[in-house]
């Protein structure tokens, strides 16, 4: 068991962070105040070839691996989890739906290449008012015309919605029959019918672009239909456990952000005529995050090692995601009163870490639909 990244793992962790320090650390405050996303920086981040780190060279993609990419929505949520999560759902929850379905090596040629080379932005459109941790609540239907499939539905809490180029709606072709009709198409921005809805204004993530996306009669070709009725709850499920290793990662990263400025604060601050991590208490209270913070990159690493090797990872994905956004959020309320009156303004980052933290533990599954995940593995192995 080898814990040391690869000489090309470290490069690319090492371009990540000169990226974040040049591209996403200025600025970072004042995208969170406006609700602003960093749309140039998030294309050139794509042009350096992040977004297909983990899918083939003829899907458009590098290659590199599964963990490379882990590794780098980790270091990017360091400074910005608004980026982050736009990079995870881009990649692991648009591209995982492309790439794992049933399509053709053309259609994932045609609607994840321009993903995984970095010329658009995708987004995934699964939950719905009346189907949140219950996916199989859907009301979005496709209903078969000729040749063609006319989609009618309101998708929620779209991440990337605004700025997507592609979207992937899962629907229903029979609701009498729930899941066992659900299938997932491919819908391009511009597409008659097919808008942008409420746009959220959230506790956290705010630069992040998150809304409602609307399908009103909209009409798509059956070449856009990439799982088939009967085989998209399936997809969608696949493609949320990958989903939740890149949303631990996004924890993670934010856990070791507000750790190290906690870290660098302890250093230089003073009371009572001694650096603050003089006092026992404090440096025993950061010995203990260090101590989380390191046991939940271990159970993401091996998520991560155990998809990008092949193995079953569903239990694996379900843990690192409890855990990493568990600790994301104990470690930043710690942070934050670390700081004590400082960690609450907004200038020295911690609270909005905070912020930013507590989504973690809600999307792409609940920590509580979590526990059923790794509970229902557990005593499926006996």
């Amino acid at each position: 068991m080898n814990f040391n990244l690869t000489e090309q793992q470290q490069q690319i962790v090492d371009q990540v962070r000169e990226f974040t320090a040049q591209r996403l650390a200025p600025g970072v405050l004042e995208r969170d105040e406006q609700q602003v996303f960093p749309v140039e920086a998030f294309k050139e981040f794509g042009a350096m070839g992040m977004f297909g780190l983990c899918y083939p060279k003829e899907f458009g993609g590098t290659d590199v691996g599964y963990l490379p990419y882990i590794l780098a929505v980790e270091e990017v949520s360091k400074v910005d989890s608004s980026f982050g999560i736009g990079f995870s759902v881009n990649t692991s929850l648009y591209g995982g739906s492309v790439m794992y379905s049933s399509a053709t090596d053309e259609q994932k040629k045609r609607f994840l290449s321009p993903i995984a080379s970095g010329k658009a932005i995708g987004s995934f459109g699964l939950t719905e008012a009346s189907a949140g941790s219950d996916a199989a609540g859907q009301k979005t239907i496709a209903t078969k015309d000729g040749d063609d499939y006319i989609l009618n539905g309101t998708k929620i809490f779209n991440t990337n919605g605004p700025l997507a180029d592609y979207t992937v709606i899962y629907a229903l072709t029979d609701p009498s029959v729930g899941t066992k009709s659900m299938c997932a198409f491919v819908v391009e921005k511009g597409m008659e019918g097919f808008h942008v809805g409420k746009v959220e204004n959230k506790m956290g993530i705010r630069s992040a672009q998150v809304s409602e996306m609307v399908l009103s009669n909209v009409r798509v070709s059956a070449d856009r239909m990439i799982a088939k009725p009967g085989e998209g709850f399936k997809l969608a499920m696949k493609t949320l456990d990958g989903g939740r290793i890149g949303v631990g990662a996004q924890a993670l990263g934010i856990a070791e952000g507000a750790f190290d400025i906690a870290v660098k604060y302890l250093q230089e601050r003073e009371q009572f005529g001694k650096p603050l991590f003089k006092q026992q208490y404090l440096a025993f209270k950061m010995a203990e995050l260090y101590a989380d913070i390191e046991k939940a990159k271990l159970v993401l690493y091996k998520a991560a090692f155990l998809k990008e090797e092949g193995k079953p990872f569903t239990t694996a994905a379900a843990v690192a995601k409890l855990t990493c956004t568990d600790v994301a959020m104990k470690v930043t309320t710690e942070c934050v009163q670390m700081l004590g009156g400082n960690g609450y303004m907004h200038e020295y980052h911690v609270e909005r870490m905070m912020r930013d933290a507590k989504i973690t533990q809600i999307y792409e599954g609940t920590n509580e639909i979590q526990k059923l995940v790794i509970s229902g593995g557990l005593f499926r192995r006996k």
